[in-house]
Parts: structure tokens; sequence; C-alpha cells
């Protein structure tokens, strides 16, 4: 995001206080002190007057300027998946670039806004060469496409830029796929057009064609961080499995920049909108990206594993002893409770558009809770059988949905539903509900 800068500046403070050694002992502590606020005030006007310099390049001949797209490829942080956007502006007296990914960690209430969906992100202009240091030093390719805009459209283009930098316009509400650093400078991009832009259809969808929905490209670009979406198809609705058009698919920067690649400005035979590309950082997409997580430690194997294990010990443990495993049972649904209070959350109280309807909700909610406390108490089985009694039709109705495409499935949720509908299943074998009490001894 734009802390990129701030990151940078900070990177250069320490060689720069280094020539001022601060000695704590009083009679040395008050020299050291103002040279160090002469430091930050230097540093200061150097800021002040990049912000000038910025500024100025709004007042520049349109015809003079270089207005590109720049697509930093995946990096290794999960909010770098799928890469990022920017635009970069070149005059003969500026070199900027205009970032839509700026946010702050230390927002008092960061994480609990974030889940809640109201995190705000901003728009920023930074020098380029400090900007795309960052990115370097992580290892990420870096192209640039050249775009083919008349002096006409770049005049709009600035207009919407500078438009958008004011304070009451500067600050946006980030949506994850609808509205984020990659669809933001396409919108401009757009506009300064004035006309339909034809995107192409992207490469990624030729190699591989079940690329259909948000999920589907969320879980190819996520693939060698398998844990982070599985989180992800835990909270995400059915919302993000619709098929997209071209342009939802430009969510992604990495996407967006294969799109951008051959687009047509007008119809699918009207002139380039990229009239040249070049790559500034020459190294793999996915130089910065993690290695794969080992297959023994995927959630897939580490569900199943456990589901297995675990089912056959239920199964034994009723067959031989005729006893319930009670301390399993209540660690299970603990789980799967807790993870229901987050779901409550994300359904009925946060405002992300693709947290509801979330069908995970029939296995996944705070009424898995009940048989944690009424397990343990004789005088409670009646309220333990009616809740398994309920919960296994809803695991079997979850595992529909998955069947019938309702909701997409994570691969490693199918062994955790089958494990819930095995602890469900053996306690009324055990306990049967009393109008199919006289029904089972026969079948026994």
């Amino acid at each position: 995001g734009g802390f990129y800068y701030l990151k940078t500046i900070n990177k250069l403070t320490p060689p720069l206080m280094s020539n001022f050694a601060i000695d704590t002992r009083r009679e040395h502590a008050a020299p050291a002190f103002s040279a160090v606020k002469r430091v930050w005030a230097m540093l200061l006007i150097c800021v002040i007057a990049i912000g000038v310099k910025a500024q100025n390049i709004f007042r520049e001949n349109p015809a003079d300027l270089k207005i590109s797209l720049i697509t930093f490829f995946p990096g290794h942080e999960v909010y770098e998946l799928e890469g990022h956007t920017a635009l970069r502006i070149e005059s003969s007296t500026a070199d900027e670039s205009v970032n839509w990914g700026m946010f702050n960690f230390n927002t008092p209430g960061f994480i609990y806004r974030f889940v809640k969906g109201e995190t705000d992100y901003s728009i920023g202009m930074f020098p380029w060469d400090l900007f795309k240091r960052e990115y370097i030093n992580d290892g990420r390719r870096i192209v640039e496409q050249t775009l083919n805009l008349t002096p006409e459209q770049k005049a709009r283009l600035m207009a919407l830029i500078e438009e958008n930098m004011t304070p009451r316009n500067r600050v946006y509400r980030y949506n994850y796929v609808k509205d984020n650093c990659a669809t933001r400078p396409l919108a401009i991009i757009e506009r300064a057009l004035g006309d339909s832009l034809c995107l192409k259809s992207p490469e990624v969808i030729a190699e591989n064609p079940n690329l259909k929905s948000f999920r589907d490209f969320m879980t190819y670009y996520h693939k060698n961080y398998p844990w982070y979406q599985f989180g992800i198809d835990l909270a995400l609705s059915s919302g993000i499995d619709y098929e997209l058009t071209i342009r939802e698919m430009a969510f992604a920067p990495v996407v967006l920049f294969d799109e951008i690649a051959g687009a047509r400005i007008g119809s699918p035979d009207g002139p380039q909108l990229v009239s040249s590309t070049e790559v500034l950082n020459d190294v793999s997409e996915i130089n910065a990206v993690l290695e794969p997580t080992p297959w023994y430690l995927t959630p897939v194997f580490v569900c199943w594993a456990l589901s297995i294990v675990l089912g056959g010990y239920i199964v034994w443990s009723v067959k031989r002893k005729q006893k319930y495993p009670r301390a399993l049972a209540s660690i299970f649904f603990a789980l799967l409770g807790l993870t229901g209070l987050l779901l409550t959350f994300l359904i009925f109280i946060s405002v992300h558009e693709a947290t509801s309807p979330n069908w995970n909700y029939l296995w996944l909610n705070p009424l898995t809770l009940i048989p944690v406390i009424t397990i343990w108490s004789k005088r409670l089985d009646k309220f333990t059988r009616w809740y398994f009694a309920i919960n296994l039709p809803c695991d079997f109705i979850m595992i529909l949905v998955w069947i019938l495409g309702i909701q997409a499935m994570n691969q490693a949720f199918l062994p955790l539903v089958l494990l819930s509908m095995c602890f469900s299943a053996l306690f009324l074998y055990i306990n049967p509900l009393p109008r199919i009490n006289k029904i089972l001894p026969s079948v026994r």
C-alpha cells in the first residue's frame, strides 16, 4: 500500500541520526537533542518540497505527460497475493506514482473495523523512485504499461486524480472484490477515455478454464497459502461464487495487467490502450511468493487425518465400550461453536457484502456450544438428543448445498462435517429419541 513511502522515509532516517550521538548525561543531552531536531526539520522540509513538486505536476501541459499503469506482481504477504496496481505520471520536472492502496495498521480499532467491513483506504501520490524501491527490495516483478492517451484524455485523467485527492474524496470504503487498488485506477482510466474500453480476456482463463468466480480466482492465487484460503472459504458466502464478467475479473491486479495488455478503445477493432510495455524489475512473477505449504500440513490432509483418527476412535469406543467420548465431543463442538460466533458477527453485524447468506452457518453456528455443556449431565440428555437430532440433517443439507453448487466448498470442510455427523449419529445410537427407541432394538 501507500505506506511504502513512509517506510522508506523511516529507513532513511537511522543513517542520518547515527551522525549525532545522543548522550543521556545532562551536560550533553541538549546539544544532541538540538541536532536531532535539525535533522527532523530538514526531513520535514524535504517532504513538503516533494509534496509541492507533486502538486505542480497537475499544472503541466498534458501533452508532455507520460501516464502508465504499473503492476507489481504478488508479494509474500497475504494481502499481496493478487499483486498491486498504481499509476505513474512522468513529466520533464516530476516523476510521481498514484496509489489507491494506502491503509494504516495502527489506526485505532483497525482489526475490528477490518473484520466488520469498515476498512478505509485512501489515495496518495509519492515520488516514483521511493515508491518503486520498496517493491524491488521485496523482490517483486514490476511491469510498466504506457497508456495511449490523447492530450485531452490525459487532461481529464489528471483532473479526475486531482479531484480524487481532495480531502473530501481521498478516503474510500475498501471492498476486497468491488472497490480496491486495481478497480479504482481502471475506473479513472475508463472515465478519462470518455469511451468504452474493451478489455481482453485474460490468458489465465485460457490456461485454467475453471476460473469463473471470485472464489476461483482467490483459490488460484492463494494456492501456496491454503490456510488463508481455508479462512476465506469459511467467512465468505455464496455471493462470491457467481460467474464473473471480464470487467469483474480485474479486481485482481495481475489479471488487470493481462486484460489491459490487449485492451482496445471504443470497440474490439479500436486503437490499443497500451502503446508500450517495459519490465522494470525483471524477476519471476512469483519470485516473492512463499514456497507451497507441504502437503502434510495443508488443511485437506490435516482435516482428513484428524477426522479419520477421531472417527475411528469414536466408533471403537461406542462399539466396544458402549461409552460416548464426551471429552472429544466437547472439544470438537466447542471449536465449531467459537467459529460459529465469528460467523454470526460476519453475517449479522459486519457490513461485508460477501458474508451473507453463508450456508456454512448450517454446521458452524453458536448452537453447537449446546452439547459442550449438556453432554456432561444425564439430566440434560434430552436437550443433547434433540440437538444432535437437528444437527444431523443440517450437516446432510450442508453436503447437498456443496454438491448442488449453491455455495462452493473448501475440500477440507467435508471431513469435518462428516465427523460432526459421526458424533451426532453415535450419540443418538446410544441415547435414542423416545419415539424411535422402540425401533432401534430390533435394528441392533
